[in-house]
């Protein structure tokens, strides 16, 4: 185990809704292994109430979750992520800015749940649904030998876990470009 806790950076477009859970999932089951931060290409500046309503009734505080652009991650004096993982098809096809460290990444695109129209009972499944996907691939990250495994082993682990239930296409289509380039 690292002397310092992994510093994991999860980026999504508006970072209201997808990356914040991801944040907040993570600080909480990483146990003190991870520090967690999440930010958007286009910051929505709030975060989603539906969004903060379900991290606490699922037991997580919303202390200090807020909607910021990735630029805080890019300047002097930001962490040097050693992961990067996207979860929206939009920030992933953007080009972010320079952010320090030679972090792996991935793409863990899921459907936002923030887009969702309908009935309360819809759009609370919505979230309820992207949390639980975001849930299951941070339970599989966690169980990664980190320590062990080399630069290759871990890129494949991290985009496998990418393909879980409710992958955006985009997410199973780097994976498809991926495993091409791997058995090259």
């Amino acid at each position: 185990m690292p002397d310092q806790p992994y510093q994991v950076l999860f980026l999504c477009a508006g970072n209201s809704a997808r990356s914040i859970m991801a944040e907040a999932i993570l600080n909480a089951e990483g146990a003190g292994r991870f520090r967690a931060s999440s930010a958007g290409s286009r910051p929505a500046g709030t975060v989603n109430p539906h969004a903060l309503d379900l991290l606490g009734r699922m037991g997580h505080g919303a202390g200090g979750l807020r909607s910021k652009s990735w630029d805080e991650f890019a300047g002097n004096g930001a962490p040097d992520f050693d992961f990067i993982f996207t979860v929206c098809d939009e920030a992933a096809g953007e080009a972010c800015p320079v952010i320090p460290g030679t972090a792996a990444t991935a793409h863990w695109g899921i459907p936002d749940p923030a887009a969702v129209t309908g009935s309360p009972a819809e759009v609370a499944v919505a979230f309820e649904d992207a949390y639980r996907m975001l849930a299951r691939r941070i339970e599989l990250f966690l169980a990664l030998p980190l320590e062990a495994l080399d630069r290759a082993a871990l890129h494949h682990h991290l985009h496998a876990i990418g393909r879980e239930e409710g992958a955006t296409p985009m997410a199973g289509a780097q994976q498809s470009a991926t495993d091409r380039a791997e058995a090259r």
